[in-house]
């Protein structure tokens, strides 16, 4: 056996104190586990008698790295190939592997890592050592694994200037290539930190880069989560006590004083070389990425996160690029965000959610769900719930709001037909503003969220853009779609791009201005409205002001929208995370129906903002002109985007548009919009219209499946009242729970 120190367990967890901490976990408020794990990590040093594992492939640099990163620690350093390997063997790896062939190869490689006895060093694995499970179960054991992540073709350059001849599963009509992209999977598979290494990134940067990981891995007090309405300087002995992990705000959703989530370090910065080493990578790897770097590992471990991104943007999708980028006209780009199984952006959130929800909340308390939506969130969230395993619908329950007269035929059919065992959706005889106003008022209604957890064992959540893990996934999506434009050669990285996006509750923006936070070269982010323009005014002047403001329907319902809540975490965030003053403002808004900024919020809100609006009839007329010079539809979110960017761009750089939904959800606008004469109500007639015009993009898959399934189906319609609201989700709980 080869032997360095005696391994022992960094934390020895029995089952007393895994049963107290259960114990724990019932007579408490519902937390997740992962918050308890959490104090665990964050009471040892850095290395303890844990090992740093560093795993990639060959040409990652891990020999090097290790050695570095063992002279800062004073450590032992094991590389495996050279201490371990080739003095077991007697000789070097690359005889070894020529004498007995590949697969003997990995067994005996994996032999020799089965009697490594290690702690406190750091271990340089070979770069096959994670294609042997046995052997890396082991070695997991007794560490923490570094993910070396090296963009392909870095390490095709070079590895073929070193001319190395010991790569495993390198032979004759297997190119390089193939065997660096089937190795992925087992990294993958293995991996506790990512650490994202650039074609001309020094080793001594790359050691820096590993101990940065591995003292955020273990400190997880680094990253929580406070209230739009708390400021750093004012915060209470009891808010400092009880400290909010990614984990409770995906449970909690909406914070006890009314505000909103937000991260209380900011979102972590990408370095121009990590981003250029995503160019190449696909979207589910670019989430991947993104999306460890903004959830804790003690929330969700990176392998598990992993698995749920894969799960959500994989055969759900029915574009293999997920959300392309596709050239418009002159500098005007398309980020299609449609392709998703109910044929919005929405989707993108929504797939992920879920599942992100599920892991997260603990096994002894039932949730319900409420959602308010102005159309495609319904049938996004019903979907993307009803995909998950039958034991977590068991605990886990929806009800969906939304304005009866205010969602297209088709959206209302989507959102009838995707009703499910644990999910429902009701129509509320408002519009889309009371319902969201009237699910906030219910979350801090504390008499009644009690009632519901005393009487039937049940909590409340929410799935709306107000749920800080319905924003996180929408920054992928804003950043890939930059990365895509620089791989396809229209720019460089660095160069600028603009972005517009027709906005309503203001988180697709927000999640747009979080990337360019997160170093995506974003230089104005353009909002888009009908004629619902609050938010436009607001952007111009300063003054919001909902005073005499009725809300319009429209052809584009998903912005028919006057109260933009996520905007309340950007302003939190330009006043410097002043949360008496975004307190005082929405307090005022609430009370009084207007607030002013302040002339330097002003101002640092017009260097990232402009804004825009148009009417239905320029709506309409956007979709004409662009498909009879393309031959492509556009929604009628999108198609308010388009004017709005027209009329505000500059023409110096490419603007990205973002195409919110498939047009098929709003036949009849599109049909007025392409002169059809007579349009039939029924919304299947209206899609086989569509469909003989073999326009771009094709019809919605998914939408057409749906309702050729489904049809109008039943559900619940109520009055505009919050008692009478309180009363169906009581309702639905006892069906649901009991």
């Amino acid at each position: 056996m080869f032997h360095v120190f005696q391994y022992q367990p960094l934390r020895l967890i029995t089952q007393n104190s895994l049963s107290s901490m259960c114990l724990k976990l019932t007579l408490s408020r519902p937390v997740a586990f992962a918050q308890i794990w959490k104090s665990w990590f964050s009471s040892h040093s850095l290395l303890g008698k844990k090992n740093i594992i560093l795993m990639g492939p060959p040409g990652a640099g891990k020999t090097t790295t290790g050695r570095i990163v063992g002279q800062k620690l004073d450590c032992p350093v094991i590389d495996i190939d050279d201490d371990v390997l080739e003095t077991t063997w007697n000789m070097s790896v690359s005889e070894k592997l020529q004498d007995v062939g590949y697969e003997e190869f990995l067994e005996e490689e994996g032999k020799a890592l089965l009697k490594l006895s290690a702690s406190g060093s750091v271990i340089s694995l070979s770069g096959s050592n994670p294609m042997h499970a046995a052997g890396m179960q082991h070695i997991k054991k007794s560490g923490i694994v570094v993910y070396l992540d090296v963009p392909t073709t870095v390490l095709m350059s070079r590895l073929k200037s070193k001319q190395m001849d010991r790569i495993v599963g390198l032979s004759p009509g297997i190119s390089l290539k193939d065997v660096l992209q089937f190795r992925k999977q087992f990294y993958k598979r293995w991996f506790d930190i990512r650490v994202l290494c650039g074609r001309d990134v020094a080793a001594e940067v790359v050691a820096e880069k590993v101990l940065d990981a591995v003292k955020r891995y273990q400190d997880s007090e680094l990253e929580t989560f406070i209230s739009t309405r708390s400021s750093r300087s004012g915060r209470s002995t009891e808010e400092d006590s009880n400290k909010f992990y990614f984990s409770d705000v995906v449970i909690q959703g909406l914070a006890l004083d009314g505000g909103l989530f937000v991260p209380e370090r900011r979102l972590p910065k990408f370095t121009a070389e990590e981003w250029q080493g995503l160019i190449e990578a696909t979207y589910v790897e670019r989430a991947q990425v993104i999306l460890e770097r903004c959830i804790h590992p003690a929330d969700i471990p990176a392998s598990r996160l992993a698995e749920i991104i894969e799960t959500a943007y994989g055969e759900n999708f029915s574009c293999s690029k997920v959300a392309p980028v596709r050239h418009l006209a002159g500098n005007q780009f398309l980020l299609e965000l449609f392709h998703g199984p109910t044929a919005s952006f929405k989707d993108f959130a929504l797939q992920l959610m879920p599942h992100l929800f599920a892991y997260c909340i603990p096994r002894s308390c039932n949730y319900l769900i409420l959602v308010a939506t102005s159309g495609d969130t319904g049938s996004a969230v019903l979907d993307g719930f009803s995909r998950l395993h039958d034991t977590d619908k068991q605990r886990i329950a929806l009800m969906n709001f939304f304005p009866e007269d205010g969602v297209s035929p088709i959206q209302k059919s989507q959102m009838i037909g995707c009703q499910k065992e644990n999910a429902w959706s009701v129509g509320v005889k408002s519009d889309f503003d009371f319902c969201q106003t009237a699910i906030k008022q219910i979350f801090t209604n504390s008499d009644f969220t009690g009632f519901l957890t005393v009487e039937y064992g049940t909590a409340l959540a929410a799935a709306n853009s107000i749920n800080w893990a319905r924003l996180l996934p929408q920054i992928v999506y804003h950043a890939s779609a930059y990365l895509d434009l620089v791989h396809q050669g229209i720019i460089s990285f660095g160069s600028p791009v603009d972005i517009c996006i027709p906005t309503g509750n203001f988180g697709n923006m927000l999640a747009a201005f979080y990337a360019k936070m997160m170093g995506i070269p974003i230089r104005k982010c353009i909002c888009a409205s009908n004629e619902n323009n609050v938010l436009t005014e607001f952007i111009r002047t300063g003054v919001y002001d909902l005073r005499g403001r009725k809300l319009i329907s429209s052809f584009s319902p998903a912005v028919d929208i006057l109260k933009s809540s996520n905007l309340e975490r950007y302003l939190h965030l330009i006043a410097n995370e002043d949360g008496q003053l975004v307190t005082q403002l929405f307090n005022q808004l609430e009370n009084q129906g207007h607030f002013q900024l302040q002339k330097d919020l002003l101002g640092k809100l017009q260097q990232d903002l402009v804004a825009g609006w148009c009417s239905d009839e320029d709506c309409l007329a956007a979709i004409h002109s662009v498909y009879s010079t393309t031959g492509y539809i556009l929604d009628t979110h999108t198609a308010v985007a388009k004017v709005v960017a027209d009329r505000l761009q500059d023409r110096t750089c490419p603007i990205i548009i973002s195409s919110t939904a498939h047009y098929s959800k709003f036949a009849p606008a599109i049909l007025r919009a392409l002169r059809i004469a007579e349009i039939n109500q029924n919304p299947l007639s209206q899609l086989h219209l569509l469909s003989s015009y073999s326009a771009l993009p094709p019809i919605h898959w998914g939408l057409l499946e749906t309702l050729k399934k489904t049809g109008n189906g039943d559900h619940q319609v109520c009055a505009a009242d919050l008692s009478v609201l309180m009363s169906h989700i009581e309702t639905l709980i006892q069906n649901h729970f009991m």
